[in-house]
């Protein structure tokens, strides 16, 4: 089976293609910067080839050398989520994308969104809630997913929505908690600043992230939407709490010198009842 990983430099790209490759498949990865491809252990492993969506073809079913699944992560701009070129370029660009691939002959896909679909909803998120999505981000990808089941309806493909919800690990953004709580560590910094710390996320390490996505993309029993997290919500002071016990590191945390967000509700995480399902399928 060959597989398509688009944004295959990015946090999550890099290693779901060393997930890939450790299950033996053959991968063409892409993504706009073949500089920072070329710094990925996996270059020579894979047929990379450079695009930038802002650029056309014609069938990039044959300019990708038909494969078998794609697994679509490229989304530019993040994590400035309130910016609307999300909805302004990313959105037609992405499904333009989309449309022209599967036109030209992919059956599979797997898309990347994001828990930010669900809104203000606190609470255990399940994946046949309405969506509420209050930023450009988020009512670019719920449109983007919408957009596919339309174009379902013309083409025959089989669609997994796989939405992410919070991760960490190697690669994760600068601007992530745990990068920030690092520097402030690395700095010797004697204090650091967050929010009140009491707000509950659901976070995986990016690996396990990687690896579900990849059990996803693997199987066809189970299509639609899809939560990829943990299940279970942690408060954001205790997983600061739990990175620093890991570490053996020691500081003083300025609780409550962030406002919390104003995007996000106080209090979720989502359900995995779909997850365990495919699971049982890659047993």
């Amino acid at each position: 089976m060959k597989f398509l990983v688009t944004g295959a430099t990015g946090f999550i790209g890099n290693h779901i293609v060393s997930e890939l490759l450790k299950r033996g498949y053959e991968i063409v990865a892409t993504s706009k910067d073949i500089e920072k491809a070329k710094r990925c252990e996996w270059f020579s492993q894979v047929q990379y080839i450079p695009f930038d969506f802002n650029e056309s073809e014609e069938n990039l079913f044959r300019f990708f050398h038909e494969p078998d699944h794609l697994i679509h992560l490229s989304w530019e701009g993040l994590p400035n989520y309130n910016k609307l070129f999300h909805l302004e370029k990313n959105l037609f660009s992405n499904y333009m994308f989309l449309k022209n691939i599967v036109e030209h002959g992919l059956k599979d896909m797997v898309v990347t969104g994001t828990c930010f679909e669900y809104g203000m909803q606190n609470g255990v998120l399940t994946e046949d809630m309405e969506t509420k999505p209050n930023n450009p981000y988020s009512l670019a990808k719920d449109t983007l997913r919408k957009f596919l089941q339309q174009l379902q309806k013309k083409c025959e493909f089989d669609l997994k929505w796989v939405r992410l919800f919070y991760m960490y690990g190697e690669g994760q953004s600068p601007y992530s908690i745990l990068s920030q709580l690092k520097r402030a560590l690395d700095d010797n910094q004697a204090e650091f600043n967050m929010s009140g710390g009491e707000q509950i996320r659901d976070y995986l390490p990016v690996k396990k992230v990687a690896e579900y996505i990849v059990n996803i993309a693997t199987q066809k029993k189970i299509t639609g939407i899809i939560n990829c997290c943990s299940g279970e919500g942690i408060t954001i002071k205790k997983l600061v709490e739990n990175y620093l016990n890991e570490k053996k590191k020691n500081i003083a945390l300025n609780l409550g010198y962030y406002p919390y967000s104003d995007f996000e509700p106080m209090a979720f995480w989502g359900s995995i009842d779909k997850l365990k399902l495919i699971k049982e399928t890659n047993l």
